[in-house]
């Protein structure tokens, strides 16, 4: 018998991610060309041999629920365990919306008592690292603990984003501040948990905690519980906003990249969609770039991510960029340092991502101030139009949302949010 189950939780609305999250739960978002978040979490527990695994959804879950499906792509179409996707719904004494993290574990405390495992695996939707489960379990076993914190070092400019975790002797945690503003502290909650079903269900039942991090942790540790980090030294990515989303996606066109996504001893499992070879035409220029299947290129890419199905045009210029699922750079048109979502049109001509005023986003400032501008879903980019850096293009934008615009200015934003 399996010693743990695991729970994926999967429904925040991430509004740091801006226009991209407006149309889809994060977890649901492409990444590395070919790729959903989902699925870095979902292919290390099938690596990690935990076959029972709960999605909790709740924000805009379609996409999410489409491309998990019934498990099939990670081996979890299973008639005992296999994939459970856990929607909110109403009536009985947990029924509603879900307020949290811990909230949403509570909302499901049905399907927590009914599994037959000592020890609930519980893991973030939106995370990206490759990393073996088991050496943590038993860790978390031998040490006969209530619960286990994975944990990593962080730089000092980071901590506000993390849990901050203290420790004791014998990796005994003795303290955990979450989304400090100053810490000197450096060791970082990764947020993956292990308890001691439980235990959780204890802390679940006889509190009102709402989120792990700021409620339960802390909690237990004041109680004097057994709560123990495991040091995790691999690649992890929290790409929670804009900026971290683009360099994880950048960082795979390392030379030799932090994530080896390669691996054949650790496969990263998505639904993969049938679509034709690349195509590299006879005027392309391609330079360190990730092509998946299905695009076509007879224009310029340098340093950029393509999902499947993109088309770039001869005489096209995409620089530094993100573009996912069929989008259409035209002729002419340049994108530079962006983030296309899918199905979007760049007009001929166009020029996304141009000059060198960075002034941060007017409705956005402090999620979008880096340079980066972002193209939401399903929108059309008109002929010869010009988008400056921190522009946010809402979703299903089109020609008659730029009015008369020739140029838009940096900080911008154009559309309205369909979030």
């Amino acid at each position: 018998m399996q010693r743990a189950f695991a729970m994926i939780l999967a429904g925040g609305a991430s509004e740091d991610l801006s226009v991209l999250t407006e149309t889809r739960a994060e977890p649901a978002l492409t990444f590395g060309g070919k790729y959903r978040l989902i699925d870095f979490p979902l292919s290390n527990c099938v690596n990690s041999d935990i076959y029972n695994v709960a999605v909790l959804t709740q924000y805009r879950p379609r996409s999410l629920n489409a491309h998990i499906g019934t498990g099939k792509p990670w081996d979890l179409d299973l008639a005992t365990g296999g994939v459970h996707l856990l929607q909110p719904f109403r009536g009985g004494p947990y029924g509603d919306w879900q307020k949290g993290t811990a909230d949403a574990v509570r909302r499901n405390l049905e399907f927590l008592q009914t599994q037959t495992e000592e020890h609930v695996l519980l893991l973030a939707g939106d995370h990206i690292y490759l990393m073996d489960y088991r050496p943590m379990l038993r860790q978390h076993i031998q040490n006969g603990s209530d619960v286990t914190v994975a944990v990593r070092r962080v730089t000092q400019h980071e901590t506000h984003r993390f849990g901050i975790v203290s420790l004791g002797p014998e990796n005994r945690i003795v303290g955990f501040r979450e989304k400090p503003r100053r810490s000197r502290e450096t060791l970082a909650s990764m947020g993956i948990y292990v308890f001691r079903k439980e235990v959780l269900e204890e802390v679940l039942l006889q509190t009102g905690a709402v989120d792990f991090a700021r409620d339960v942790v802390p909690a237990l540790i004041a109680q004097e519980r057994d709560v123990h980090a495991y040091h995790f030294f691999g690649y992890w990515q929290d790409v929670g906003n804009v900026q971290s989303y683009w360099e994880a996606n950048m960082s795979l066109l390392a030379e030799d990249p932090a994530l080896d996504l390669y691996d054949p001893q650790w496969v990263v499992h998505t639904r993969s969609q049938e679509r034709a070879p690349v195509y590299v035409g006879a005027s392309a220029q391609v330079d360190g770039t990730l092509l998946s299947n299905g695009c076509r290129v007879d224009g310029i890419v340098q340093r950029s991510v393509l999902s499947p199905g993109v088309y770039v045009a001869e005489g096209a210029v995409v620089k530094d960029s993100v573009i996912l699922n069929d989008s259409r750079i035209e002729a002419g048109a340049s994108v530079d340092r962006c983030i296309v979502d899918k199905s979007v049109l760049i007009g001929a001509g166009a020029q996304v991502g141009f000059g060198d005023d960075n002034t941060p986003n007017r409705d956005r400032s402090e999620r979008l101030n880096t340079g980066i501008s972002l193209v939401g879903r399903n929108s059309v980019i008109p002929e010869k139009m010009v988008i400056g850096r921190n522009v946010a293009v809402h979703p299903y934008s089109t020609v008659e949302s730029f009015g008369r615009k020739k140029k838009v200015t940096s900080g911008s934003s154009i559309g309205k949010e369909v979030r």
